[in-house]
């Protein structure tokens, strides 16, 4: 069968300015929380490679962008490095030759038809204000963020109409301070809950200086939700489920979209001594700035079940307190990643923001799948045969489709990612892209079947899809 995708569906790719451009340029004291992790850990990461070269988007962005044109993408959503954008945070200097960049990377990309869409931040906090003020721990940072938003929205609003304050904003403190998996490994929690609240507080802030500036566009942020599932109808795996969307997802998407947090959130935040003191007048301003429109990346299912074990007593808190993951049994696997393949939560993640926030508009900012030595599937004339990326790409469209028929506020779907790309840890280990990428000749660039066939559906906009039984209803 058939699914016709509607004209002004978002059909794009995404990726980040730390993945692509490597350190063409960079001066001293520019390193992102990212280049500093990557400069401490080096062994952490897959064969050595980071940030410092990535696809060396810096020299050869020209190239993408005609790539892009020939696949046809609608848009193309990156981020500007907040850390390479200034040679001085405080007195916000801006380093014009970086500015300059990304002015050029938004005229080649209107040039070529392709719409930009930028993130102010996809983990790219600079170190100097880790090191000073203990990133977002600090009021002061918020300031200085609202402030680089300022001058990125007088610069460049008049030509980019999509902005997000964030990508993934719970990510780099679930990892650090939550989980304590990654440099600098500090186990916080309470600093955790509080780097999610001032994160949804600069959001708020800067959304009010893009509506005070007039700006002909919008403004928004991209969460990473997870589609739970509890493991069981019981009572107590339906009651895991729903502190990990609360703990998780809400604390995000409630203030953004709603302009307030759940009052059960609230409690357990003072109940587990992870209250971030929030004043009256920053509750009213996150209530009188919600956002624009959302991005929802997706890519695999959260599956819980009741928690069997009492929480022990001085064990800092960790929201495992009211869950226990589940491991689903012959669950299909991308086994290169270690993530399970669930087309269904394209169609459950929209059904999931209809019902809890209805009014609101939102696309599918990142979907895709990772695999591990994809030279192997290249035939005699070159090509990466990457067929796998096809039907992973064909099958989460098709769930989303249906959704949309359903009465989905659903704009677009956003592939990750253009390009193969550096990732934490990841390195090029797992390659994403519509685009390989070439570590050993000088970052070539070459399409795969992937690549000719999403060009196709852009083009013809008709999604080709198995009669399969069990399509959502």
């Amino acid at each position: 069968m058939n699914y016709s995708i509607p004209e002004n569906f978002i059909l794009g790719a995404a990726a980040s300015a730390w993945q692509t451009e490597g350190w063409s340029g960079k001066q001293a004291g520019q390193d992102s929380y990212l280049d500093a992790w990557y400069e401490a850990e080096p062994f952490v990461w897959h064969q050595g490679y980071g940030p410092a070269v990535a696809t060396d988007f810096m020299n050869q962005y020209k190239t993408d962008v005609r790539l892009m044109a020939e696949i046809g993408l609608t848009h193309y959503r990156t981020s500007i490095n907040w850390s390479r954008f200034f040679t001085d945070y405080e007195n916000l200097v801006v380093d014009e030759a970086y500015a300059q960049h990304i002015s050029d990377v938004i005229n080649e990309l209107l040039e070529a038809g392709v719409e930009p869409m930028f993130c102010l931040e996809h983990y790219e906090l600079p170190k100097a204000l880790m090191d000073r003020y203990d990133g977002w721990s600090s009021k002061h940072v918020i300031d200085l963020f609202v402030e680089y938003a300022r001058i990125v929205f007088e610069r460049y609003g008049d030509r980019v109409k999509h902005w997000f304050t964030f990508n993934e904003p719970i990510v780099v403190q679930t990892r650090v301070y939550l989980d304590a998996i990654r440099w600098p490994h500090e186990q916080n929690s309470k600093k955790w809950m509080l780097w999610n609240y001032h994160k949804v507080l600069a959001t708020a802030r800067v959304v009010e200086v893009y509506k005070a500036g007039g700006y002909a566009g919008r403004i928004g942020c991209i969460l990473n939700p997870e589609m739970v599932y509890p493991r069981s109808s019981s009572k107590e795996d339906q009651a895991a489920a729903h502190y990990y969307d609360l703990l998780y997802n809400r604390v995000f998407f409630d203030p953004l979209v709603l302009g307030q947090y759940p009052e059960e959130l609230l409690a357990l935040c003072r109940e587990n001594d992870i209250w971030f003191e929030p004043t009256s007048e920053e509750l009213a301003l996150i209530r009188e700035n919600t956002v624009d429109f959302l991005g929802v990346n997706q890519y695999y299912p959260k599956r819980v079940k009741a928690q069997r074990f009492a929480w022990a007593e001085g064990q800092p808190f960790h929201p495992t307190k009211y869950y226990e993951e589940f491991d689903l049994p012959g669950k299909q696997m991308n086994n290169s990643r270690g993530w399970e393949i669930y087309p269904s939560i394209m169609y459950d993640m929209a059904m999931y923001l209809t019902e809890n926030y209805p009014d609101l508009d939102w696309f599918v900012a990142e979907n895709g799948m990772g695999q591990m030595d994809e030279q192997r599937f290249t035939d005699e004339t070159g090509v990466i045969q990457d067929t796998y990326r096809i039907e992973f790409i064909r099958e989460h469209l098709r769930y989303l489709l249906k959704a949309v028929e359903a009465g989905a506020r659903c704009e677009g779907y956003m592939l990750w990612a253009f390009t193969d790309c550096v990732s934490p840890m990841n390195a090029f280990k797992n390659r994403y892209g519509l685009v390989s990428i070439d570590l050993e000749n000088q970052r070539a660039r070459s399409k795969k079947a992937s690549a000719n066939w999403y060009a196709t559906l852009i083009r013809e906009r008709q999604l080709q899809v198995a009669d399969l039984s069990d399509e959502p209803k």
